[in-house]
């Protein structure tokens, strides 16, 4: 999905829920659309402040599941006590399993189609129907291991 379309969607999604369309949640889709890499909710602060310094941490935290809801952001949590969180690209609904170093905490997205069978098919055999799943490895970074030090870390 384009951005315009991604944006499109999201005042939609806002005038749908009874939500006012504002410059603050403007900006909240607009730095969270900029950014190509995984991303916390403090960070966004940051970078919507730099779009428009009107924009509330609170506003942060209340846009934020309006915009998982939509589907627009896909939330991801590491078990660090942060969630991360990422644009959607293409399809929302499509299955991604997430790498995430130990070591720097980065998050790596590889496509797992894989996974919508492997939930269909477990869950008919007990008589369930899937509503979601996620696949997870944690692993530790060889170069961090070898050298002592995370090429990836910031």
């Amino acid at each position: 999905m384009s951005i315009p379309a991604a944006r499109e969607k999201f005042r939609s999604f806002l005038t749908k829920k009874g939500l006012r369309v504002t410059s603050q949640r403007l900006a909240i889709f607009e730095a969270a659309f900029a950014q190509p890499e995984h991303f916390t909710a403090e960070q966004l602060v940051d970078f919507a402040r730099a779009i428009d310094d009107s924009v509330s941490r609170a506003t942060i935290y209340r846009t934020l599941p309006i915009m998982t809801e939509s589907a627009l952001l896909r939330e991801v949590d590491i078990g660090s006590g942060e969630k991360f969180y990422r644009p959607n690209a293409g399809t929302p609904n499509a299955q991604v399993a997430q790498v995430v170093c130990v070591d720097c905490d980065k998050i790596f997205e590889i496509s797992a189609p894989f996974m919508e069978w492997y939930g269909s098919t477990v869950s008919n055999k007990l008589g369930l129907t899937p509503i979601s799943q996620r696949l997870q490895v944690s692993a530790h970074c060889d170069a961090f291991r070898r050298a002592g030090s995370c090429p990836r870390r910031t």
